[in-house]
């Protein structure tokens, strides 16, 4: 635990991986430089069996690699999180950046009451479609809530809710959300987490966006977790679901 922080604002960060050698050390790296005087983080890289570089570049840059007994986000999330210490959670993307002060500003939010929430989004590319939808993601609403944004909840409130939802592969992160706001307080951050668009440009990004909204109205009217599940791996390049 960090020097001077009290257990209840400890704050453990997990993230994700599958074959994510290309990005995992410089953002371990990165987590702990912006860590600054509270450093060293306790960050745990919840692995699904990658089959690259992934678990070695993330041990050298000084995280915890936990391989995970089944891969998915889900899976992993929880299982990341139940091999972690601290009292706040924090699950980030293996492609995403928080802001320089990201630690502060959650533990304020902690402390002012709010049992969960997430930052706005920015993509590292500036197509202007790529820029209204994270625009959006400054409100409370979530239409705009995509698990890019990443997240922070104290341990209490995720135990409470019974975690992520394991049967879903996709739209993890907006089922949890909801169940997270209906019995805790939920904050978005000023600040913006800045994520890769790399899916996008190898989609296009039109078209991944019309897909994703597709996915999403689908799933809002119910459709099964293999159904949305078959549609994703049909329309969108990708190796991790």
């Amino acid at each position: 635990m960090p020097e001077g922080v009290a257990p209840d604002l400890a704050i453990s960060i997990i993230i994700p991986t599958f074959n994510e050698a290309d990005q995992i050390g410089s953002l371990v790296q990165r987590l702990q430089m912006i860590g600054g005087p509270e450093s060293p983080l306790e960050i745990i890289v919840a692995d699904g069996h990658s089959t690259d570089d992934t678990a070695t570049l993330a041990r050298a840059a000084g995280a915890t690699v936990v391989p995970c007994p089944r891969k998915g986000r889900a899976a992993q999330l929880n299982y990341g999180a139940a091999s972690s210490s601290g009292a706040i959670l924090y699950f980030l993307h293996a492609d995403s950046y928080p802001p320089p002060g990201f630690l502060a500003a959650i533990r304020q939010a902690v402390a002012a009451g709010y049992g969960s929430g997430c930052y706005r989004l920015a993509f590292d590319h500036h197509h202007w479609l790529l820029q209204a939808s994270a625009w959006f993601t400054r409100f409370d609403v979530n239409l705009f809530r995509f698990g890019d944004q990443s997240l922070f909840v104290r341990r209490d409130v995720f135990e409470q809710v019974g975690g992520y939802s394991e049967k879903l592969l996709v739209m993890e992160d907006q089922e949890i959300i909801e169940r997270l706001q209906r019995c805790s307080r939920f904050r978005v951050l000023p600040g913006v987490v800045t994520t890769s668009a790399r899916k996008y440009l190898d989609n296009g990004v039109v078209r991944l966006q019309s897909i994703f909204g597709l996915i999403c109205v689908l799933y809002r009217f119910g459709v099964s977790q293999p159904n949305l599940v078959r549609v994703y791996r049909k329309l969108i390049r990708q190796d991790k679901i």
